[in-house]
């Protein structure tokens, strides 16, 4: 069982969950169970049970002739996923032009491999990217909402990542870039199963917006000193500061902040270093992967195209100070794909490039990006928000140019790449494991997936359930579902038009979806957050964040 490393406010027993959820990793025995799923996957797989069973054979024998042609190695799997762009944003020639953003190497790369046209995603990052590592929704890991400044949680120890489920198979793996699942020891990529990860402790909140260039840019209102007078500021604790920056570690080891000094003010210049880092660092670290025996798993999260102050001088038709660095990001996509082809190892390398959640339609008029198809952005439900541009690549395996209609959640990565790296047998069998494995969607295309479904949440709130071409808004208390809201997402995407018509009729299957959902949930009730005391296992706290930290603690 991985071992928690955090010790202040730990709880006194792991959930059983948790050691369930360790024994499963440890004992082979175990793993011959089935996984466990969500209700609704049960409901089809009793409909296509006879079906499935032939052709997950199928699948098997085209990974051993895989597996046969690479000289018996198993499938690298480079992931990188960028932050809040809309569906529609990158990848699809016409509306870049729609859109004054070019983004010609995610274009090539899209048409190299297949397009997910119904990725669907979580409506804010910090649960997104929960998703992808355990393949559960977040709310059943405690990890619901995008947290901006301490808060002494994160993900639990007990909870089972890719990673971990990765490096059990033999992989080595690496994490780069975003990460803001927590504060706290545990929570950190390095203490989740990745033999080496440089990081930021926050997002950009903290790294894009608390900075002097992005106040004055009137992009943040009233957190830096310098935009008002402060004059009866009595509480010189209220505005957050001392906070981490980024971070570097090795697995077992300590963290290690980088590039600020004691004393010194976060500023552009150190986001724009940060951000450059982390792209030399993935190709740095694709070169050392790709040089070693055993198959890797190489996560990249970029911080762009988030960002909040103009250029010198504007690259982009567009203009917008996130348009800009979205053909930035399209650039260092492009290097990367270069080096995965220089290496030699793209025929046996999975390839998944997407964004996590919609734009930050909060700035839509300044940033250059926009919600163009679908209504809404980051925090919402509505498609605008969990809708997003997906494409995987895989020579060989994946047709290039496929596309594929069928409905993909996030967390189905999370079983996908295990299944392709022969890693399926450490997933857990002791919690529910929302991810479903695609690979059949992967390599035999269009209308071989297995769901037509997803569960949209908001925090914990059950918000709406999207099911084929159908999505209902969940109805308020005492509304029937018969007069919920109910839209053809084909006929009306942006979600705009209530028609009685449809809601009469799929009121009570809705209803049906949602109870065989708490059912599950009864059955298997949720974990908890991580908590712990904030930055422990960072060996070189700066003066200012060990005070941050013990303010935080005074009222603890």
């Amino acid at each position: 069982m991985k071992e928690s490393t955090s010790r202040w406010l730990r709880k006194p027993l792991l959930a059983a969950t948790g050691i369930l959820g360790a024994l499963a990793l440890a004992a082979p025995s175990m793993a011959a169970r089935p996984i466990v799923h969500d209700g609704e996957y049960y409901f089809l797989e009793a409909q296509y049970k006879d079906a499935w069973e032939k052709e997950n054979k199928e699948i098997d024998a085209r990974l051993a002739e895989l597996r046969e042609k690479n000289g018996g190695k198993r499938p690298n799997i480079l992931y990188v996923l960028i932050d809040d762009v809309s569906f529609g944003q990158m990848g699809k020639p016409a509306l870049n032009d729609v859109m004054g953003v070019q983004t010609p190497r995610i274009n090539q790369f899209a048409s190299q491999g297949i397009s997910l046209n119904r990725m669907y995603t979580e409506p804010s990052c910090t649960p997104t990217r929960a998703a992808a590592l355990t393949g559960r929704h977040p709310t059943r890991t405690g990890i619901k909402e995008v947290k901006v400044a301490l808060v002494g949680e994160g993900l639990a120890s007990d909870e089972v990542t890719i990673a971990e489920v990765l490096s059990k198979a033999g992989y080595n793996t690496a994490h780069i870039g975003k990460w803001h699942q927590g504060d706290i020891e545990e929570a950190y990529p390095h203490n989740q199963g990745f033999d080496y990860a440089a990081f930021p402790l926050h997002q950009q909140v903290q790294l894009a917006l608390m900075s002097p260039e992005a106040a004055r840019a009137n992009n943040l209102l009233g957190w830096y000193s310098g935009t008002q007078s402060n004059a009866f500021a009595m509480d010189k604790k209220f505005k957050p500061s001392g906070l981490v920056t980024g971070v570097e570690a090795r697995k077992g080891g300590q963290a290690r902040e980088v590039d600020l000094k004691p004393g010194e003010t976060w500023t552009q210049a150190h986001y724009e270093r940060m951000n450059e880092r982390y792209q030399r660092q993935t190709l740095e670290q694709l070169q050392e992967l790709a040089a070693k025996d055993e198959p890797f798993f190489l996560q990249y999260w970029p911080l762009y195209p988030l960002n909040f102050v103009h250029p010198e001088q504007s690259r982009s038709q567009n203009g917008g100070f996130m348009a800009d660095k979205l053909e930035v990001i399209d650039d260092w996509f492009g290097e990367i794909m270069d080096e995965v082809d220089r290496l030699g190892i793209a025929e046996n390398t999975l390839v998944v490039f997407m964004a996590d959640n919609g734009l930050m339609y909060h700035y839509e008029g300044t940033s250059g990006l926009n919600q163009l198809i679908y209504r809404g952005g980051k925090t919402d439900f509505t498609e605008g928000g969990i809708r997003v541009d997906a494409y995987a690549r895989w020579p060989g395996a994946i047709e290039a140019g496929s596309k594929a209609g069928d409905i993909v959640h996030v967390s189905d990565l999370f079983t996908t790449f295990a299944r392709v790296a022969e890693a399926d047998k450490y997933i857990p069998r002791d919690r529910v494991i929302d991810g479903l494995d695609q690979t059949a969607l992967l390599l035999k295309g269009q209308h071989h997936g297995r769901r037509d479904y997803v569960y949209v949440y908001q925090n914990e709130n059950l918000m709406a359930i999207v099911k084929q071409e159908w999505k209902m808004h969940m109805p308020g208390p005492g509304v029937p579902a018969a007069a919920a809201g109910v839209f053809n997402l084909l006929r009306d995407p942006r979600e705009e038009h209530l028609l009685i018509g449809h809601a009469l009729w799929s009121g009570a299957s809705f209803q049906d979806m949602a109870k065989r959902h708490m059912m599950t949930i009864k059955k298997y009730p949720h974990n908890t957050l991580g908590k712990g005391k904030p930055y422990e296992g960072i060996e070189n706290l700066r003066p200012e964040s060990i005070e941050t930290v013990r303010t935080f603690g005074s009222w603890h």
